[in-house]
């Protein structure tokens, strides 16, 4: 991509993005919410995404090897290579911010992808990774029995109801005041 399109890429709203990648073969299902500052690689026909899949900020899904690179350079009779790997994410997964995953790798059906994490291997359903790279560190369901009594109920709440509410139950610490 050139620089003049790279630039023009990066100011075009969101949505109009995921209807270009869509046309462009992209899989979406329905109910996801896809927050800015993703890639979706240079080959967005070979990613599908399920149905109620949360991608945050930074995410990126690589669909190629870019270390065949260094092989066509190498070898002459290699100088036309290209190394591809389809990525799935299954239905009713998040995708915490920056993470990386790479070709190849399926996504299970409810699984969490910690901030940052870089997914090298395929994750089973219902599974917690986190790390670089990433790996199991437990399940959905031990994930909620470890939080469950941190839940609050927020998500109907509005931008100042929640702040009003988030503010009484984590007072501000005045440790560096």
């Amino acid at each position: 991509m050139s620089i003049i399109k790279r630039a023009i890429w990066r100011f075009l709203p969101d949505a109009e993005k995921r209807s270009i990648l869509k046309k462009q073969g992209l899989v979406i299902g329905t109910g996801c919410e896809i927050l800015n500052g993703w890639n979706f690689g240079s080959e967005p026909y070979l990613v599908s995404i399920g149905n109620n899949v949360r991608i945050t900020s930074g995410v990126s899904i690589t669909t190629h090897d870019g270390g065949v690179w260094v092989l066509r350079h190498l070898y002459p009779e290699l100088s036309d290579i290209d190394r591809f790997g389809r990525v799935a994410i299954g239905d009713n997964c998040h995708i915490g911010m920056d993470a990386i995953i790479m070709p190849g790798v399926t996504i299970g059906r409810n699984c969490i992808v910690g901030a940052q994490s870089v997914v090298t291997h395929d994750v089973p359903d219902n599974t917690v990774v986190a790390g670089v790279p990433a790996r199991p560190i437990g399940t959905v369901g031990t994930y909620r029995e470890k939080h469950e009594g941190e839940f609050v109920n927020t998500k109907h709440m509005s931008f100042e109801e929640k702040r009003r509410f988030c503010e009484r139950i984590y007072p501000n610490s005045s440790e560096f005041e």
